[in-house]
């Protein structure tokens, strides 16, 4: 008998055919010049999901041509706010239309529970809708004060061609986190989806040609970093790149970038820590940080991977995680019960076990799971749900991110050692705080270095509110108003009132 909560397979994998994906090229969809293409096999299911046109060179130019004659047209970066605003309204609407199409294909392929992907693609759509508000709203400014013959004014533009790529843990959630706020703004796109999950973002592109989306105004190409991702990053006709994914990537994308000196926006990796102090509601900071490192299999840039605890409440508050991490359902993503699914690669597998494997050679302890696990009727890959106690500041499974189901334990007795360690790692993404006292939150969430805080509670998360990170954990933001002010460049016009200018040669 196992001591976890395990959902064996339920039975409803079959697959009648694969998904064919193709790239979408200036409003028309193409096969690769060459035939060539690439598969995708359910992680968790291991049946054949997809087959993809597989992109060279050839393809990302014409992308990215098709891109550029688009925006320079100006049919829609020349576009009035309420026409931007009412394609992406039914952009929004054919994505509810299809959640549970989207869903299905996304759980195949990324190895997430069904449940999860639904309220994925529910926030997706709701994403899309704000968007379309930020559209019929944004304006700059003028002034009025610099004298009686001068107006000023500050215009914002759409940036250009904007190069999108995302990664394979939220493939639909995160294009809708970049894409409907650059569309917003005025911009044409090239978009690369994770060669690991295409499918979703060939279906979103199929609701924006039935939308009415003029040709050539978003482009998608499947295939790999190289040469697609590259380059989309180098291109001198790109104006922008827009990258979610590891930090090792994302500084790739920068130095290739670098070249053009167009501006990237980058959201990358994170070692989120949750701090834990004696006066915090222990059982709802245990089921958040259950929550916080189990969500999506620990495979989120977002995850809770190391709490930082008070000495005098460790062995309580890790003993409570033990017990509820025992009872999350870990199986079959496509059974609605479970909330835990498949790791997405046999070489991740293998990188989140190394992480374990070594901190327990270094002295950590590991309290739960540290293997892989089994479920009944099923081919794929798990993790178990694991917890390391006794982790020290200078193990790697503290300092690095695991991106896996691995809860790491380090405990603090005053303020400024917690913040320390929260502090002491690359990364700069996320942090939470657990107290009773709105000084210590307050105090916690100023001196902290994180993009975002969350003070009892995590992983909350809403359209209108900024997401992004600081020092290895990126660049930029997305969501909020902020979102589509990544896109735009901002004008300066200084216009002259009447026949009023001072001679700067003196007359005859």
């Amino acid at each position: 008998m196992t001591e976890f909560t395990l959902i064996p397979s339920a039975g409803t994998a079959a697959v009648d055919a694969p998904f064919t994906g193709r790239h979408l090229i200036d409003g028309t969809w193409q096969d690769s010049a060459d035939g060539r293409t690439f598969e995708r096999r359910s992680p968790s299911h291991g049946v054949l999901v997809s087959r993809s046109a597989l992109a060279g060179a050839d393809e990302t130019e014409a992308a990215i041509a098709a891109a550029r004659r688009a925006f320079d047209a100006g049919c829609w970066s020349r576009s009035s706010g309420k026409d931007r605003a009412t394609l992406l309204l039914k952009v929004a609407d054919l994505i509810d239309a299809r959640r549970e199409e989207i869903a299905r294909i996304e759980v195949l392929e990324s190895g997430k529970p069904i449940a999860q992907a639904r309220a994925e693609i529910e926030g997706a759509a709701d994403i899309w809708r704000y968007a379309a508000a930020l559209a019929r709203t944004l304006h700059g400014d003028s002034h009025n004060s610099l004298g009686a013959d001068m107006l000023g004014l500050v215009l914002k533009e759409p940036i250009g061609v904007v190069s999108i790529i995302t990664p394979w843990n939220f493939p639909f959630l995160i294009v809708s986190q970049k894409l409907p706020f650059a569309l917003a703004a005025g911009c044409t796109c090239v978009v690369k989806p994770s060669e690991l999950t295409p499918s979703t973002t060939v279906m979103l592109g199929e609701m924006l040609i039935e939308a009415g989306l003029p040709a050539g105004v978003v482009n998608i190409v499947l295939g790999y970093g190289d040469p697609v991702g590259a380059l989309m990053s180098e291109h001198t006709a790109v104006d922008m790149v827009t990258f979610t994914g590891s930090t090792g990537v994302g500084k790739a994308i920068t130095a290739a970038a670098s070249g053009t000196l167009k501006k990237v926006a980058l959201e990358l990796g994170g070692k989120n820590p949750q701090v834990v102090f004696p006066d915090a509601d222990l059982d709802q900071a245990a089921d958040a940080i259950t929550f916080g490192v189990y969500f999506n299999a620990g495979e989120c840039c977002n995850s809770g991977s190391r709490i930082i605890v008070h000495e005098d409440i460790a062995r309580d508050l890790v003993s409570r995680v033990v017990e509820l991490s025992r009872r999350v359902p870990f199986g079959d993503p496509l059974d609605e019960a479970t909330k835990v699914g498949a790791i997405i690669s046999d070489a991740h597998q293998a990188k989140i076990d190394g992480y374990v494997k070594d901190a327990a050679s270094a002295g950590a302890e590991v309290q739960l799971g540290g293997g892989e696990m089994e479920v009944p009727g099923l081919p794929g890959r798990f993790y178990q749900p694991t917890v390391v106690s006794g982790v020290t500041p200078d193990m790697a499974i503290a300092r690095e991110e695991v991106f896996g189901p691995v809860l790491s334990v380090l405990t603090f007795r005053t303020m400024d050692e917690a913040l320390a360690l929260a502090n002491g790692a690359a990364y700069g993404l996320s942090a939470g705080v657990w107290s009773d006292s709105v000084h210590t939150c307050l105090e916690f969430s100023r001196r902290v270095q994180a993009g975002t805080v969350w003070t009892n509670t995590w992983m909350d998360g809403f359209a209108e509110l900024p997401f992004g990170g600081v020092k290895e954990s990126g660049s930029g933001r997305e969501l909020g108003r902020y979102g589509i002010e990544e896109f735009l460049e901002v004008k300066t016009v200084q216009m002259r009132i009447g026949r009023t200018r001072q001679a700067w040669v003196a007359a005859d």
